[in-house]
């Protein structure tokens, strides 16, 4: 009999374990979500970073993830990013509304002279419902050369997070997860996979 009571504790618990280790979770990269990026981005080559659009109903989602986009681009070694004028986003504390069409920026971000344009969406941001009330985010990103207009880069992905983890660290690591598919060809140096 304590046999089977050691039996069924130890199952238990390793139930738990498992059920607690799907608690956070990661999807991206594999052939169905990520493209390879063939060429690396030179660093002469000029990089605008277009507003992020926000297909979520919470306000200022996109502002979120824009910000946390443009230090984990800058930290993959783009040196000449430049970030779009405010006068394209008219997503607002007040007043949220939709994009601006994406030609008008990509036609600011040619006529600016940059090589390659970064857009990207949110899906997801927000706290699930429930008793634990898990972060959950969902992006997508994509890098267009503007000199032939193909993308040359495409990726999306999703990430949950435990009730103690907060909704902008969540947001951060799947940025920093999308953003690292990108091929930045750091000065002095040959082009290489990052």
């Amino acid at each position: 009999m304590t046999h089977t009571l050691k039996t069924i504790s130890w199952l238990a618990a390793l139930s738990c374990a498992v059920l607690l280790a799907g608690c956070g979770s990661l999807t991206t990269g594999g052939s169905s979500n990520r493209t390879t990026m063939v060429q690396a981005i030179a660093a002469s080559d000029k990089v605008a970073m277009l507003p992020v659009s926000n297909f979520t109903d919470v306000p200022q989602a996109g502002l979120r993830v824009e910000a946390l986009l443009e230090t984990a681009l800058r930290r993959s070694g783009i040196r000449q990013l430049v970030v779009y004028p405010p006068a394209l986003n008219p997503e607002t504390l007040f007043e949220p509304s939709e994009r601006k069409a994406q030609a008008e920026a990509e036609k600011w971000a040619k006529a600016q002279g940059m090589r390659y344009v970064v857009t990207a969406a949110v899906n997801e941001w927000r706290y699930k419902v429930g008793v634990d009330g898990e972060p959950a985010v969902g992006l997508m990103l994509q890098v267009k050369d503007l000199s032939n207009d193909q993308v040359v880069y495409s990726s999306a992905g999703g990430r949950t997070g435990g009730s103690r983890e907060a909704l902008s660290a969540v947001g951060l690591h799947l940025t920093t997860e999308l953003v690292a598919g990108i091929r930045v060809e750091q000065a002095g140096t040959p082009d290489k996979a990052r």
